[in-house]
């Protein structure tokens, strides 16, 4: 019968380090999220007013991102780049991934949102002498991020959790800082226990930061 014996002390030893890597993890994933809200309102834009070349490149782009393996995406730009001389840092490897997944997945939410605009908003705005311009950021956009806020919410949790595929292309983000520990002392369980309380604490903190947010944007 296979025998184990817990050992928590050099866990309890190595925790500042991984408190501090899951601000690593933090950061790619905020950063990731702020690239992927832009890029996949880009995306949604597109898709539903442009025809040709730039609709294609839309509709490829949200496709590979929502129908390929988040894993295959992240090997593509660790790997797939250097086929092309393009070498990525690990940050930026698992930054690009992460924006690329997140805006596939956000632009599918904000084309719904924006179909769920009645079109007459934009012909009144426009008979109150507003540009297109003017009534989509007056108007429509505002409407359109308190509709898919939540949704939003959601990706920004799976971008914390998707993070931590980078300790593949040899990121050092939680997961990547609990393998390196976990390889040095053999105390597998027990570093992957404790770093699994450390993204369900930064979870729950994104989740409650998030409720607080909606309660003072959406008040009225």
């Amino acid at each position: 019968m296979f025998d184990y014996n817990f050992h928590w002390r050099p866990v309890m030893k190595s925790l500042p380090d991984l408190l501090e890597a899951g601000l690593v993890t933090l950061q790619v994933a905020t950063l990731s999220m702020i690239l992927g809200v832009l890029f996949g309102l880009i995306l949604a834009l597109i898709g539903l007013n442009m025809k040709g070349p730039l609709r294609w490149f839309a509709a490829g782009w949200v496709g590979l991102a929502r129908n390929t393996p988040a894993l295959f995406q992240l090997f593509f730009f660790g790997f797939g780049l250097g086929a092309f001389g393009l070498h990525l840092t690990p940050f930026a490897i698992v930054l690009a991934a992460l924006t690329f997944n997140c805006a596939g997945y956000l632009a599918e939410n904000f084309r719904g949102g924006f179909q769920a605009i009645p079109l007459t908003q934009i012909r009144a705005a426009r008979s109150l002498g507003m540009t297109a311009t003017q009534a989509y950021l007056r108007i429509v956009i505002p409407q359109v991020l308190r509709i898919v806020y939540y949704p939003i919410t959601n990706q920004m949790v799976w971008a914390v959790l998707m993070s931590s595929l980078g300790m593949l292309v040899g990121f050092r983000e939680l997961s990547g800082e609990t393998q390196f520990f976990a390889s040095r002392t053999y105390r597998i369980f027990e570093y992957f226990a404790v770093t699994a309380v450390i993204y369900y604490v930064i979870v729950k903190v994104i989740l409650l930061a998030s409720r607080l947010l909606a309660s003072r944007l959406f008040r009225y």
